[in-house]
C-alpha cells in the first residue's frame, strides 16, 4: 500500500513539472527553419529569459495555499450538509474541511504553474527578433 501510494505520487509530481512552452505561428521563417530548428531556438530563449533573471514559473506557495482554503472552504460546507442529514452538521463540517483543505492542498501543489509574465514576454521578444512569430503558450 505505501509503495502505490508512493508511486502514485511521483506520477503526480512529474505531470505538475511539465514545461510550458510557446506556440509558433507557421510563417514563412518558421518554414523555412524547420521545427528541429524551432525548438532549438525556442530552448535558446528560454535559456537566455532565465539567465536574464526572469523566472520560468510563479511561485507555488500563494496557488497552494489558495487551493487549500477553497477546499476547505467547500470540505466544510459539504461536510456540515453530509453532518446535517445524519444529525450531527459539526462534526460532518470538521471532516469535511479537513478532507477538502488536504484535497485543495494536493490539487494546488501538483498544479502545473503557468510561466511568469517577465518570462513570457521575454521569450517571446527573443523568437519574434530571430524571425518568428509566438501566439501564445500551451
Amino acid at each position: 500500500m505505501k509503495r502505490n501510494l508512493t508511486v502514485c505520487a511521483l506520477v503526480l509530481a512529474f505531470a505538475g513539472c511539465s514545461a510550458h512552452k510557446p506556440i509558433l505561428y507557421p510563417n514563412e521563417h518558421y518554414r523555412q527553419a524547420g521545427e528541429e530548428t524551432a525548438e532549438s531556438d525556442i530552448k535558446d530563449c528560454m535559456a537566455l529569459a532565465k539567465e536574464a533573471g526572469a523566472s520560468p514559473s510563479q511561485g507555488k506557495t500563494a496557488q497552494t495555499a489558495t487551493g487549500t482554503v477553497a477546499g476547505g472552504a467547500v470540505g466544510s460546507a459539504a461536510g456540515a450538509v453530509g453532518g446535517a442529514i445524519l444529525g450531527r452538521p459539526g462534526s460532518g463540517a470538521m471532516v469535511g474541511a479537513a478532507g477538502g483543505a488536504t484535497a485543495g492542498f494536493l490539487r494546488g501543489l501538483f498544479r502545473k504553474s503557468p510561466p511568469s509574465g517577465a518570462y513570457t514576454k521575454y521569450v517571446d521578444r527573443c523568437l519574434r527578433e530571430r524571425g518568428y512569430d509566438p501566439m501564445g503558450w500551451d
